[in-house]
């Protein structure tokens, strides 16, 4: 296979993978990053085991480990591999993922269809608030029904009979873990939970805001702080004359 790349980011959530793309073109302009999919199928059990099987057969053949990068479920995947092959990974980067995998924003809304007797669409309404933030009506609606497809398409083993729980620890390779003051969902305490199974060379950092998607209203931000990161582990990662991105403020995109 092609070793054109040095990172690699994987995305788990078809219906939310736009959110990355901000961060992915920040990047880009850096450094040679590829993007590795997974959709999960209706036949599939839900189960991010299969991921990390796929993602094994894609990395085989390479002839050097790779930096790994993702957000949410991506992520988590990404902490799995690592966990398993670790001489495939020459580091993790994690965003928005607690030091408990499995506390994600599913686990957030079936948390809450156990706990309260309203509908799955005001819970996911509610979802959006607070994953996002205040949003106009008609971008609330087009969020809503971007939720509501995740749940399905994710390889998420929670479900309104039982939320799982994944194994805590941490992994042998340098790794990045980045959240967001404002998470509702991955919190302050919670990302600071990792500093339990960190290593001297690992880094926490935190973005004042952005709620959950915080790469997507801040890239430029969250950028730099990889790209330091990534260039601390690995000096001749980096162009020698990396592109000048202009930086603009942070908007919503329909």
């Amino acid at each position: 296979m092609s070793d054109s790349f040095d990172v690699l980011w994987l995305s788990a959530s078809p219906a939310l993978q736009r959110f990355d793309k901000p961060l992915l073109e920040y990047l880009s302009g850096y450094i040679n990053v590829a993007q590795w999919e997974y959709q999960q199928t209706k036949d599939e059990p839900s189960s991010i085991d299969q991921a990390v099987e796929l993602l094994y057969d894609f990395l085989e053949w390479r002839d050097r480990p790779v930096h790994l990068a993702g957000h949410g479920i991506g992520g988590a995947i990404a902490l799995n591999f690592a966990r398993r092959f670790p001489q495939r990974v020459r580091s993790l980067t994690l965003l928005a993922v607690a030091a408990q995998p499995a506390n994600n924003w599913h686990a957030h809304y079936y948390f809450q269809r156990q706990l309260f007797s309203i509908s799955r669409d005001l819970i996911l309404a509610n979802s959006v608030r607070s994953l996002f933030g205040n949003q106009p009506a008609h971008t609330a609606k087009k969020l809503v029904a971007a939720l509501d497809k995740d749940l399905e398409q994710s390889p998420s083993q929670h479900s309104l009979f039982k939320l799982v729980y994944s194994p805590k620890g941490g992994v042998s390779m340098p790794m990045m873990v980045c959240g967001s003051k404002s998470d509702p969902v991955v919190n302050p305490h919670t990302l600071h939970d990792w500093l339990n199974w960190f290593k001297p060379e690992d880094k926490l950092w935190e973005c004042p805001q952005g709620y959950h998607f915080f790469h997507y209203f801040y890239p430029q931000e969250v950028g730099e702080q990889i790209l330091s990161f990534w260039q601390h582990h690995h000096p001749h990662l980096l162009e020698a004359s990396p592109l000048c991105i202009k930086a603009e403020a942070p908007t919503f995109k329909n």
